[in-house]
């Protein structure tokens, strides 16, 4: 007789408790269609406790992510320096640098059996660090068979920098300023409803440059506290060499980008936006590496199997950069430290993992379409070792930090992906919703208004895996890339060139462009997920494209900045959407709806173009006929009562036409209507959406 396998509680929503088996086989009590997979489930679980005991039967978590002050250079209390690097294909190595003149042979390093190298540099004769400040240092080693040495940055480096005039490759920095900096601020709860601004700092100054950490502390910070977002997604913050990569070919991991100044700076503006209660993450990568081996950690120690995995295993065909061994004891200590690294040195609140398809399958989603089978998600296209780590880190943060957030960047909707480990899930909190933007982007530029249908967009705003929290989006980065177009200039195109001014009379496509950007974002916020996201600038419509400098635009700033002169002046007309903007997230705040069960939608009218929905005691109303107005239309509300309205795109404090009185009342009736036991009457004007609540 098989042996009964243990179970325990989990509350999968309030008042709803569920017994589930621990063997990583809870995800099919929830899904019952997973049952056939429950050997797969199994077996993956499996390989995460075992690399879990691996890590607590050896050096113990604690250690075990605090590599960052074993490795690279920790300063002791009697200000020497400990170096230590892991290279297990190098004969030799020396710590050179402007400190030793550069003399292979004056900090010769020794090696242990694990292919660790070391060395203790000696204070200076008064007692100081004999590295001085911001000098300029390197590890090189010999190779075995020929003898050949090499010269790398160190990998666990905190800090790189780029002198243009001499070349185009980083150089590591030993960074111990005298005044470091101290946090002052705590760090905010988790917050309930979660309304992330997304956010790259070298692109936030209006002028054709890259933009600064003070900057942004002091220009942009201000902006997102007013317009109500509550967590700020940093990308671009882990060094890259390449500007144009948008912070995706990461050459050294612990090092924040120096392009927009000091560690000192990062820590101030984290500091600074936990003073105004916005929570921030970092957009980590940790699915793959730039290939670069003069400043990053490609062949590092001589071999191409340092890090990551040797031959094409190790290589993705379409970023053209290495991908890490996730089953290898050190790169995983390497890489749970960084983890550690971003929470407990700058303070950051959580991550957003970048890549998450590419490090779960083994074809890492390139020229795969997922259909949504469940074949898709087990068996030889998974990658083992990619979901071991996922677990393993989403595991170990929740565990380490109860506030934590952890969002996944993935477009296969693997299921359980934003369930607990313990379940059988991958551990995240929520994943994006990358199917929202798509639609958006495609109805705009393939449909006319007219054939927009209201059941597909629902839909699409609803399709998502019960008990599994999404992040709805209209535009993230992606969508705003050269190729492609902001949402505002897509409604607007040239003429926001043109008839963006409260001087000029409002024409149709500025009209129609205002309404729609308004509307499609409120049904994304209210419908879309249990988070929302904004891409920095499109809050208030920005124009054209983002395009970073490279070769192909003669090295040119021109779409690498936001233009926040158009929403601080008070004769065009940003200013609206970006009231509009604002009043969404402080509504949200009010009634909770990101956090409160999905929507009950009640209406979606193909002809009439209205779609109504009910979440957190509001009721939602949505007009998307592009002429037609209707009085008397009669909704359908769960709750009898008063009803005011607590939001109007149609006012004209948002550039609306003022054809609803904000003070009317609405009553119900208890009578059936569309499901509901109780319906209204409204007047929702076209292209216009309004937002009820009991009075």
């Amino acid at each position: 007789m098989a042996s009964q396998v243990p179970v325990f509680k989990s509350q999968v929503e309030p008042g709803r408790v569920l017994e589930m088996p621990a063997d990583g086989t809870g995800l099919s009590v929830l899904d019952p269609w997973l049952a056939p997979f429950n050997d797969a489930l199994r077996e993956r679980y499996a390989t995460f406790l075992k690399y879990d005991d691996m890590i607590k039967t050896t050096l113990g978590y604690e250690e075990f992510t605090k590599g960052y002050e074993y490795y690279g250079f920790n300063i002791l209390e009697d200000n020497s320096v400990m170096y230590r690097e892991w290279a297990p294909n190098a004969v030799t190595a020396s710590l050179v640098g402007d400190f030793n003149n550069w003399d292979v042979n004056a900090h010769v390093m020794t090696r242990n059996e694990f292919g660790v190298f070391e060395i203790l540099v000696e204070p200076t004769k008064d007692g100081k660090v004999a590295i001085p400040h911001g000098s300029k240092v390197k590890i090189t080693m010999t190779m075995p068979h020929t003898g050949e040495r090499i010269y790398r940055l160190p990998a666990w480096i905190n800090y790189v920098t780029q002198d243009l005039n001499v070349s185009a490759t980083y150089d590591a920095i030993f960074w111990n300023p005298e005044k470091k900096y101290k946090f002052k601020n705590p760090r905010p709860r988790r917050p309930e409803s979660i309304r992330v601004y997304e956010a790259h700092v070298g692109i936030s100054s209006p002028e054709p440059r890259c933009a600064t950490y003070k900057e942004f502390t002091q220009n942009v910070l201000p902006r997102i506290a007013y317009a109500g977002y509550n967590t700020i997604q940093l990308m671009a913050v882990m060094e890259h060499a390449y500007y144009a990569s948008f912070g995706y070919q990461v050459t050294s991991f612990f090092a924040p980008s120096s392009r927009y100044g000091t560690p000192e700076d990062l820590k101030e503006l984290i500091d600074t936006a936990h003073g105004l209660g916005i929570t921030v993450l970092l957009d980590l990568v940790h699915s793959h590496a730039c290939k670069n081996v003069a400043d990053g950690l490609n062949m590092f120690d001589g071999s191409d199997h340092c890090y990551f995995h040797e031959g094409g295993k190790g290589r993705h065909d379409l970023w053209d950069s290495r991908l890490f061994n996730y089953g290898s004891y050190e790169v995983l200590r390497f890489l749970m430290s960084n983890l550690r690294y971003w929470m407990d040195v700058y303070q950051f609140d959580g991550f957003r993992f970048d890549g998450v398809t590419s490090m779960l399958y083994k074809h890492h989603g390139i020229g795969y379409g997922f259909s949504g089978n469940y074949h898709e998600y087990f068996g030889d296209n998974v990658d083992d070792e990619g979901v071991m780590y996922v677990q393993l880190a989403n595991n170990y943060l929740h565990e380490m930090y109860p506030d934590v957030v952890t969002i996944a960047e993935d477009v296969s909707g693997m299921p359980g992906s934003c369930r607990p480990v313990r379940e059988g899930g991958l551990g995240f909190d929520y994943r994006l919703a990358m199917a929202i933007p798509d639609m958006w982007i495609k109805l705009l530029k393939e449909e006319s208004d007219e054939d927009w249908k209201m059941g597909h967009i629902v839909h699409i705003l609803t399709n998502r895996r019960y008990l599994e929290n999404t992040i709805g989006y209209c535009e993230s980065h992606d969508q705003a890339l050269v190729g492609d177009k902001t949402l505002a200039f897509w409604l607007m195109d040239k003429e926001m060139y043109t008839n963006m001014s409260d001087l000029t009379p409002l024409t149709p496509i500025i009209d129609r462009g205002m309404a729609l950007h308004k509307m499609i974002r409120m049904i994304t916020h209210g419908l879309g997920g249990e988070g929302y996201l904004n891409f920095e600038g499109n809050e208030f419509g920005h124009p054209e494209w983002l395009d970073f400098p490279r070769a192909g635009n003669d090295s040119s700033f021109q779409y690498a900045r936001r233009q926040w002169n158009l929403v601080d002046d008070h004769l065009l007309r940003y200013k609206y959407l970006n009231e509009w903007d604002r009043s969404m997230q402080l509504t949200e705040e009010k009634y909770g709806w990101l956090h409160a069960p999905q929507a009950y939608v009640s209406r979606k009218h193909e002809e009439d173009k209205v779609i109504v929905f009910e979440r957190a005691d509001v009721v939602f109303i949505f007009n998307f006929h592009p002429t037609q107005s209707f009085p008397d239309y009669r909704i359908g509300v769960g709750a009898p009562g008063k009803y005011k309205i607590v939001l109007n795109s149609d006012d004209k404090q948002y550039l609306g036409h003022g054809r609803v009185d904000n003070n009317s009342e609405f009553f119900t009736t208890p009578e059936s209507w569309d499901n509901r036991p109780n319906w209204l009457q409204v007047y929702i004007p076209s292209r216009t959406c309004l937002l009820l609540a009991r009075d």
